[in-house]
């Protein structure tokens, strides 16, 4: 298996450095990775989330809310959706057969029209939910008008009993190889989940929104910039759970740093160092490489073919 990393249109955020730590000015707008993954397969490609789709490019407005369009403002670069990083890689777009949601917050789901064939995967209990359209944020950041697929998606029910390093997961996803997992991170959303992807030597596990700032994963003295704190507040659907889900990040992270690479969706620091690239940048195309780089651990591995 061979995986490459996209940053499926960027978000902007008002606050600067308040948001994302790194932007030189207070006042101007912050830079957010929305990471996904692209898996080649032997017979297939599979996409763990997809972004901002071509789409919410054409017509944001009659796609997404007035409400996150102004706070976040994406980076609406067609070149950055998934479906033309793909086809920038060479592949043809209908290969990818299956696309993994971690949930269906309006930037992870966007891309779903985009792949019409596919068919797509995550906890039942996040469409439930997000169908429903209870309050007034639930209806700005879930977005019917990007589900033109639902009727190829398929739910699956968390805590049946398999286990992944503690954690539960659905190992079994309907015709996706056995190396991805969904594993249940609630908190964020009711039915939100990481996606944990076994490469051979090492697993990643891109945890989507647990969290969104590379030193709440920090072992000994975990920190958070002020406006990414207040943001997860603010979309939280159960703080409890959301806390207690970081606090277990964190310790598999402590327990086992040979065996788990764990990733969020939106830190640009964390992408670049995985990507290898800004996140400004689509996709490179490259032949095919024995080992892939790790950046962060100074380690490398071979794909898993």
């Amino acid at each position: 298996m061979q995986i490459h990393h996209l940053n499926c249109i960027s978000t902007c955020p008002v606050g600067g450095k308040l948001m994302d730590g790194r932007t030189p000015s207070l006042i101007g707008r912050a830079e957010l990775a929305c990471h996904c993954l692209l898996l080649q397969t032997d017979d297939s490609l599979v996409l763990i989330d997809t972004g901002l789709g071509m789409k919410d490019v054409a017509n944001p407005h009659s796609r997404l809310s007035r409400f996150f369009l102004s706070l976040l403002s994406p980076e609406l670069r067609e070149e950055m959706t998934a479906i033309r990083q793909i086809e920038r890689l060479g592949f043809n777009p209908a290969d990818v057969r299956h696309i993994v949601l971690t949930h269906l917050d309006f930037d992870h789901a966007g891309g779903l029209d985009d792949f019409p064939h596919a068919t797509m995967h995550m906890l039942a209990s996040e469409h439930e939910y997000a169908a429903q359209q209870k309050t007034w944020l639930d209806r700005q950041r879930f977005r019917p008008q990007q589900w033109s697929t639902h009727k190829n998606w398929r739910g699956y029910r968390a805590g049946e009993g398999d286990s992944w390093f503690g954690f539960s997961c659905v190992r079994e996803l309907e015709g996706v190889t056995s190396d991805v997992l969904l594993v249940p991170l609630i908190g964020h959303t009711l039915g939100h989940a990481g996606v944990a992807v076994d490469c051979g030597d090492i697993w990643l596990l891109l945890a989507g929104d647990a969290y969104f700032y590379h030193k709440e994963m920090d072992i000994e003295a975990p920190s958070c910039t002020p406006g990414l704190r207040f943001y997860q507040k603010m979309m939280e659907k159960n703080r409890r759970a959301r806390l207690w889900n970081q606090e277990r990040l964190r310790n598999l992270r402590r327990e086992k740093p040979e065996d788990v690479e764990i990733f969020c969706s939106h830190d640009p620091v964390e992408f670049e160092s995985m990507a290898g690239r800004s996140i400004h940048d689509p996709v490179i195309f490259a032949p095919a490489k024995t080992d892939r780089s790790r950046p962060q651990s100074g380690r490398e591995h071979a794909p898993h073919h």
